[in-house]
């Protein structure tokens, strides 16, 4: 049996995900990339990990700021996250062009404003995996607002219906 990439990529379009936007900080600019190649690893260290493509401008932040933050868009941000997803994409036009707004945590790493979840990590190990490079960080901080996700399946944007009874 043999399995083209496109396959893969349909197939894996059937996992509806979460958004995050990954966001570093690069000499007082927010770097940053939107991923939805994120999970929680372990409750005891508290890890997650989010996978970066080779070709991400922000992988080579991340190995070299070795700190992150983690983003969870809420359904509002949907704007944020085709920005963060662009290869070409000026960091400094991100307020203007689509309302992308930041706080700095004590360590300098940009938060999100309206995310519905931020987590910040400090770098603990990477592994190679083909042609991504999984970062695995412990999470030091923490905060959670109220809202709805934004959803990514099928390569399409959704937000949560009401729950199902």
């Amino acid at each position: 049996m043999s399995t083209s990439q496109e396959d893969f990529r349909r197939a894996m379009s059937c996992f509806a995900t979460g958004v995050t936007v990954i966001t570093v900080d690069d000499h007082g600019k927010v770097e940053g990339m939107t991923a939805n190649a994120f999970a929680s690893v372990s409750l005891d260290p508290l890890l997650v990990l989010v996978c970066v493509s080779h070709k991400a401008r922000t992988h080579a932040h991340l190995h070299a700021r070795k700190r992150f933050g983690v983003n969870v868009l809420s359904e509002h941000q949907r704007r944020i996250s085709e920005h963060y997803a662009l290869a070409e994409r000026d960091p400094v036009l991100a307020e203007q062009e689509v309302g992308a707004k930041f706080d700095r945590t004590q360590h300098g790493t940009p938060v999100l404003h309206g995310a519905l979840a931020y987590l910040e990590c400090r770098l603990e190990t990477t592994h190679e995996a083909g042609d991504h490079t999984i970062f695995i960080a412990e999470v030091e901080d923490v905060m959670v607002r109220q809202g709805k996700p934004l959803i990514y399946f099928q390569s399409t944007y959704h937000g949560l219906e009401p729950e199902l009874k």
